[in-house]
């Protein structure tokens, strides 16, 4: 019966910034009352929705096709899909609009409208405006030439709720200020992701297997250039899908060697 439940498509995005002690991610914590991870810290993402994957979302959408986009992922189409879902769900979850005007110009946090832009959140997340919607209105474009495909994590089967995720990494927003949505999210965090190994570590940071692998990608890189060029750089991404083993009672998931 595990094997027959439904795998939801999903895109995740470590967005990364340059900071004193190094580079830095963005983690959100979930809400405790969450029926997925429920006060784990994660990246913002989530699943990929039919407006991610219409028409509309395509032109919408600046540098990149779906063709192109769906050879990056190894699928036959609708890989553009994954790159619209990742910017829409950052703006909805951490704030973080990474979207650009007609010619190309990236968004700058000093542009008052971009404020404005920003406090619209709300009524996304509240249902009371797409995210397309959004974007035909203020004249907008995903600026998916921002985001670099990373990894591809696929739940294990067992769980209630599984999802085929593929994770992206970007530069963060030009002085944008991420917050977190108060309802999914109920905290944010920038931290280098050796910091955030190290709290898992102690027990002060709740992160799943997924979430834990990727830190440690990228733990060793002091400047997100070093993160980009190592993404960029990266061919033939394995889809990794963890089995469950029981041990003292507690299934644990287990990546395999020659996998990961």
């Amino acid at each position: 019966m595990a094997a027959t439940l439904p795998v939801r498509p999903a895109a995740t995005i470590l967005t990364v910034r340059d900071a004193a002690a190094g580079c830095e991610v963005l983690m959100l914590r979930r809400n405790l009352k969450s029926d997925f991870v429920g006060g784990a810290y994660v990246f913002p993402g989530g699943g990929v929705d039919d407006d991610d994957r219409s028409p509309r979302a395509a032109v919408r959408t600046k540098g990149l096709s779906d063709e192109v986009a769906s050879s990056t992922l190894g699928i036959e189409d609708g890989g553009l899909a994954y790159y619209v879902a990742c910017v829409r769900e950052l703006f909805e979850e951490a704030g973080l609009l990474l979207a650009c005007d007609e010619q190309g110009h990236l968004l700058e946090a000093s542009d008052e409208r971009t404020r404005a832009l920003v406090r619209e959140r709300a009524a996304l997340n509240a249902g009371e405006l797409s995210f397309l919607d959004f974007l035909e209105r203020e004249s907008l474009f995903v600026c998916a030439t921002g985001l670099t495909y990373f990894a591809h994590w696929v739940t294990p089967e067992g769980p209630p709720r599984r999802f085929d995720t593929r994770f992206f990494v970007a530069r963060a927003p030009s002085d944008q200020v991420a917050a977190h949505d108060e309802g999914e999210t109920v905290a944010h965090q920038w931290l280098r992701a050796r910091d955030a190994l190290d709290a898992h570590a102690r027990g002060t940071f709740e992160m799943i297997l997924p979430t834990i692998h990727n830190l440690e990608v990228i733990a060793d890189f002091t400047t997100t250039d070093e993160v980009l060029d190592y993404a960029r750089a990266l061919r033939n991404i394995p889809r990794i899908q963890p089995r469950l083993e029981v041990r003292d009672g507690v299934a644990v998931p287990i990546i395999d060697p020659d996998v990961a």
